[in-house]
């Protein structure tokens, strides 16, 4: 399982719980959860995120996967589309040899 940074968690959930991403409430959110806070990567990620839109952001990780994850689904419709023809050529064979 993929390790995910506490800091980055602290500020989603400041988000998404509607509060101030700011350097004393990830400290905060850390501390909570029993990590040991770097107050100076605190500050440095509450003044990187200022003014991220958040909502954009969420929406484009979310839809790269979702687009990966349709790309074999439509592979694989292709194939399928391919193999009925082919059954369908070789049963008009088929039955053009019995009358032919």
């Amino acid at each position: 399982m993929t390790k995910v940074d506490p800091y980055l968690h602290a500020v989603l959930l400041l988000h998404g719980a509607g509060k101030e991403v700011s350097k004393d409430a990830i400290v905060s959110v850390l501390k909570s959860a029993g990590v040991a806070a770097d107050e100076a990567r605190a500050k440095v990620l509450a003044e990187a995120v200022q003014g991220v839109n958040f909502e954009d952001l969420l929406k484009q990780a979310t839809a790269a996967p979702a687009a990966v994850a349709s790309a074999p689904v439509a592979e694989a419709k292709k194939e399928e589309k391919k193999d009925e023809a082919k059954t369908e050529a070789q049963a008009a064979e088929g039955l053009a040899s019995l009358f032919g």
